[in-house]
């Protein structure tokens, strides 16, 4: 059976300045394809650039969040040369995974249900993450012989250290999600039922916030996980400054003159 259009497979709708971004083929646990991480890099592309996007959401449908790498049509070991591996990652799944760590817009993941190999790392790469009770995620490599990809041995260590890390990644064990909140790879597990209300709530409420401190804070936060202290620092003065210039810091500081709750722009 041939693939549904390309706008049936991620659905795409904004609603009070959020993007929703869903997967959308549940027959294959929204494994996702080369199209599909395409389009999803395209959309955080323009929440970065579109002043009236100011955050996103990311989920699926179904009973899975995303079962990894839809690998029909790969190259198989004859047909390949050395170099198509490492080509492909980079172009594929690490360029999904960057696209979200550096959109500068705040990123929610929610997460309805298994999210295994990829599908695990494009929920930790967001900046919240919400799981449904019947959420888990499962570091799958190993499971196949296979060395994490999609920036998994970047990921996982700074949201948990290295053994908690590589405990996962070795043996492969699906996590559930009050396990995962328990190691602090979730902010939040909800009644199945309550995922997209709680989605909607977090993203609304960040979608009236200081949209460009959000942007200044996730870099600071995201480079301060490579960076020494006078970096650092130095990065978090240089923040400040720029954020100084912006509307929505003239208006928070006003309002807490005037007090009175701030009325944010995004700008």
């Amino acid at each position: 059976m041939a693939d549904a259009p390309l706008d049936q497979q991620v659905l795409h709708r904004i609603e009070n300045g959020v993007s929703w971004i869903t997967l959308n083929r549940p027959e294959a646990m929204n494994a996702v394809t080369w199209d599909q991480r395409e389009r999803v890099i395209t959309l955080l592309d323009e929440a970065t650039t579109t002043p009236t996007l100011r955050a996103v959401v990311i989920t699926a449908t179904g009973k899975g969040f995303c079962a990894g790498a839809d690998l029909r049509g790969a190259p198989t070991p004859d047909d390949r040369i050395p170099g198509d591996v490492a080509r492909t990652i980079r172009q594929g799944a690490q360029r999904l995974i960057a696209a979200i760590l550096d959109c500068e817009k705040p990123v929610i993941a929610a997460v309805n249900g298994t999210a295994a190999g990829i599908g695990a790392h494009l929920a930790l790469a967001c900046d919240l993450v919400l799981a449904a009770e019947s959420a888990r995620f499962i570091e799958v490599f190993a499971r196949r012989g296979l060395v994490p990809d999609g920036g998994g041995a970047y990921l996982l260590p700074r949201l948990i250290g290295p053994q908690r890390a590589k405990e996962l990644m070795f043996f492969g064990d699906a996590v559930p999600a009050a396990d995962a909140q328990a190691l602090g790879l979730v902010n939040r597990v909800v009644p199945d039922g309550d995922l997209a209300t709680t989605a909607r709530e977090w993203a609304e409420r960040l979608a009236t916030g200081p949209t460009r401190a959000h942007a200044l804070t996730k870099h600071l936060v995201n480079a301060s996980l490579d960076s020494d202290r006078a970096t650092a620092f130095a990065a978090e003065a240089t923040a400040q400054e720029i954020n100084m210039t912006t509307r929505d810091a003239q208006e928070g500081v006003a309002s807490f003159v005037e007090r009175r709750s701030p009325t944010y722009e995004g700008r």
